[in-house]
């Protein structure tokens, strides 16, 4: 009887198709990973950019400005308010007319980045105005 070494040419094409099926699989699964990390890459920049929104929106009173459009470092931000409630007398803490009027506004804010909208969000914010001046109301 020959003794026979080293491996068949029949154990080199299986161990072949077992390491290209091996090297599929994880090449499948390392893709899908990279997809995800893309992905959540995105939302944190989406959520970057709308905290930073709110913190401008927070800062413009729709009642004197209902639209318009601003740079927040390397995003625009861009803004169209509808007022909920018309403008109205204000009370003041003793219970009588005050010196603005308020309203409510939903707000439609809009992100770009490089002209490209990057994303969506609506809000509530009050607008109010001086419409009384203190010296008079006395």
């Amino acid at each position: 009887m020959i003794k026979q070494r080293g491996f068949t040419l029949l154990e080199a094409i299986v161990a072949l198709v077992l390491i290209a099926t091996t090297g599929l699989a994880l090449f499948s699964w390392i893709n899908t990973n990279l997809f995800s990390l893309y992905r959540v890459q995105q939302v944190q920049q989406q959520h970057e950019a709308v905290r930073n929104a709110l913190a401008l929106i927070s800062t413009i009173n729709p009642l004197v400005r209902p639209e318009g459009r601003e740079p927040l470092g390397q995003y625009q931000v861009a803004w169209t308010s509808n007022a909920i409630e018309p403008p109205r007398d204000g009370i003041n803490r003793v219970g009588s007319i005050g010196l603005y009027q308020v309203a409510l506004f939903e707000m439609t804010v809009q992100i770009y980045q490089a002209e490209e909208l990057l994303t969506t969000f609506n809000c509530r914010q009050i607008g109010a105005i001086q419409v009384r001046d203190p010296a008079t109301d006395l």
